[in-house]
């Protein structure tokens, strides 16, 4: 009886003792994107957003963030994932294999703290690194031009180094479809037929009478859709929202182009509209968490 009382009383003892633990609360904040580089980074994809780009200008602005950059990194301000990104593209915007070195460096550290980051800025830099140190690039994500008459050509590669399935892997075109990007390079772009004078309207009926097989005009949905952002950062909205609406006649089943269409929708206060689109997106992509996002947010 004793020796039972005993065991009993040195339960109770420990139940005690595990009642007066310390329950400790981490406090801490999340770690947030840094707001000025989100910023930065805008600014940074505007100056080349726009038409007859002014580079003479956009190559001071980017010596600018560049040195905003390394203070913001002297300061620890660079943090999360999203902020290493940022930071990589300002670099890979640079004018050297120093730029382009830290580039890599930024986009490594990227994937590392978040293993779903999008890969193809990391491949376009480990490219332009090696070609800025005269070396071929291994993805072929840089495309070259020499002289403002001569045609684009696919910087000097070593293809030999990656596999397809590697390049498909860090979002980049596999060796037939980088073939096929050229084409496009050297076809006429729709912003041309904009600075001819030509309407919306006109230019959406040059686009529907092309031959897909052969056009003289760039009539991908990757080109249509970079207009139709053109058109958007202009404050055309309502020119924008025709093109985009183009782009899901075209190309229906590109997940992006609704995607797009319900961006412009909301930009020009038309909601309804927008979330359609965007479940039609969802529905091409069921993994496409900005749509995902915009339709839990206005439901």
């Amino acid at each position: 009886m004793n020796k039972i009382i005993s065991i009993f009383s040195v339960l109770i003892f420990l139940s005690c003792k595990e009642q007066k633990k310390e329950i400790i609360v981490d406090t801490k904040e999340p770690v947030r994107d840094n707001v000025e580089l989100i910023e930065i980074y805008r600014n940074d994809q505007a100056d080349r957003s726009v038409d007859n780009i002014d580079w003479s200008l956009v190559s001071k602005r980017d010596s600018i963030r560049e040195e905003r950059l390394y203070e913001l990194l002297d300061s620890n301000k660079v943090q999360t994932s999203k902020d290493y990104r940022h930071a990589a593209m300002i670099f890979q915007h640079g004018g050297d294999s120093i730029a382009y070195g830290m580039a890599v460096k930024l986009m490594r550290k990227s994937i590392e703290l978040d293993s779903t980051a999008d890969k193809w800025l990391l491949a376009a830099a480990i490219d332009r690194y090696l070609l800025s140190k005269n070396e071929p690039q291994i993805y072929g994500t840089q495309y070259q031009k020499f002289g403002h008459d001569s045609p684009w050509v696919i910087g000097k590669m070593d293809t030999t180094k990656i596999s397809d399935e590697e390049r498909i892997e860090y979002g980049v075109e596999t060796l037939a479809e980088q073939k096929e990007k050229v084409k496009r390079l050297n076809q006429k772009k729709l912003s041309n037929l904009k600075l001819d004078g030509k309407s919306i309207g006109e230019i959406i009926k040059i686009v529907k009478s092309q031959d897909k097989s052969d056009p003289e005009y760039d009539i991908s949905e990757n080109e249509i859709n970079s207009f139709g952002y053109r058109l958007m950062g202009e404050g055309k909205s309502e020119d924008a929202l025709k093109i985009f609406k183009l782009n899901t006649q075209l190309y229906p089943n590109g997940f992006n182009t609704w995607d797009s269409l319900g961006e412009c929708f909301l930009a020009v206060g038309k909601k309804d509209e927008a979330l359609e689109a965007y479940r039609k997106s969802l529905e091409l992509n069921p993994e496409n968490e900005n749509a995902r996002a915009i339709i839990i947010a206005n439901n």
